[in-house]
């Protein structure tokens, strides 16, 4: 299984750690020519705005909704999962970003970074809590009929799922489980 992480900015080398922990074959992915030889992509947290304008700049944005579209598994960290959504509320919307998840959020709804902390959260389908790292995390204020919410913090949706995409407002690649990369390895083989 061969899963790839946007290597633009960002958790990159976290989240091969954790690709390989969960049992994945990870690559990095700079050029839309290597979308067509993976089985799924992370987008790592970051900053949502640079990683949308290197997405369009690297002309990778249109090849990958595409390939999303046409069933690639995606999980987006934090600004991945701002990149994911389909609007974008508050101050700045990320103006290059795919918008293939039926979510709402809004960009640093828990504060900046200053405001970081962890939590423990409960996921459905994990047979013990999961330790949370937010940094300067999205909200997501809704979501659609279609997306399945899997974790909450605070009575907000912090993880959800919509058919082959999986988003996360945290970072799981920080806590040093492996369970939210092994779900989205366990996706991508289907």
């Amino acid at each position: 299984m061969k899963i790839g992480v946007l290597g633009l900015q960002g958790d990159v080398r976290e989240h091969l750690r954790s690709c390989e922990v969960a049992g994945a074959a990870p690559m990095v992915v700079k050029r839309p020519e290597q979308i067509s030889s993976i089985d799924g992509l992370i987008i790592p947290g970051g900053e949502s705005t640079t990683i949308g304008k290197l997405l369009h700049r690297f002309e990778l944005l249109e090849p990958l909704g595409q390939a999303v579209a046409a069933g690639l598994p995606l999980y987006g960290t934090c600004a991945g999962m701002i990149l994911m959504a389909a609007t974008v509320t508050g101050d700045e919307d990320a103006r290059s970003r795919l918008g293939l998840m039926d979510i709402v959020v809004t960009r640093n709804a828990y504060g900046r970074q200053i405001d970081s902390f962890e939590a423990d959260i409960d996921v459905e389908g994990f047979d013990r809590s999961l330790r949370a790292v937010f940094i300067r995390a999205p909200a997501v204020e809704s979501v659609g009929t279609g997306v399945e919410v899997l974790a909450r913090c605070d009575g907000r949706p912090v993880l959800v799922r919509q058919e082959h995409m999986l988003a996360s407002s945290f970072h799981p690649e920080m806590s040093g489980d492996p369970r939210v990369h092994e779900l989205f390895v366990d996706m991508a083989s289907h």
